[in-house]
């Protein structure tokens, strides 16, 4: 889909980091790995309250609007103290914030068409 490209959702991430979340400097454009060789993206972040692997992507169906968060498996236990559940939470809710505004924005590319 056109609304996977880097150079778009660079855009969507430079106008949701411009919307002032606290939390949203953590969040990257990376090129994905597309077989076909298409120009794709994701986005990623680096948590700061805890050393998870994750990734925002869309859903698998080619016309798909809806996107997740991705987390990877950890090889350890992450026990975390109570100031940093608090900050795990408050970026977690910037993720899902994210995750909203992507969807939105897909669905409005795709409504142009």
């Amino acid at each position: 889909m056109p609304f996977r490209t880097v150079s778009t959702l660079q855009a969507w991430v430079d106008e949701f980091q411009a919307l002032g979340y606290d939390d949203a400097e953590i969040l990257r454009v990376i090129p994905q790995d597309e077989e076909d060789g298409t120009d794709a993206g994701l986005i990623a972040a680096k948590l700061r309250s805890v050393s998870t692997t994750f990734y925002v992507a869309p859903g698998d169906e080619a016309d798909s609007t809806d996107w997740a968060v991705t987390f990877e498996p950890r090889e350890n236990a992450a026990p975390l103290p109570a100031g940093r559940v608090m900050a795990l939470a408050g970026e977690l809710a910037t993720l899902a914030a994210l995750c909203s505004f992507l969807q939105a924005r897909s669905e409005a590319f795709l409504e142009r068409g």
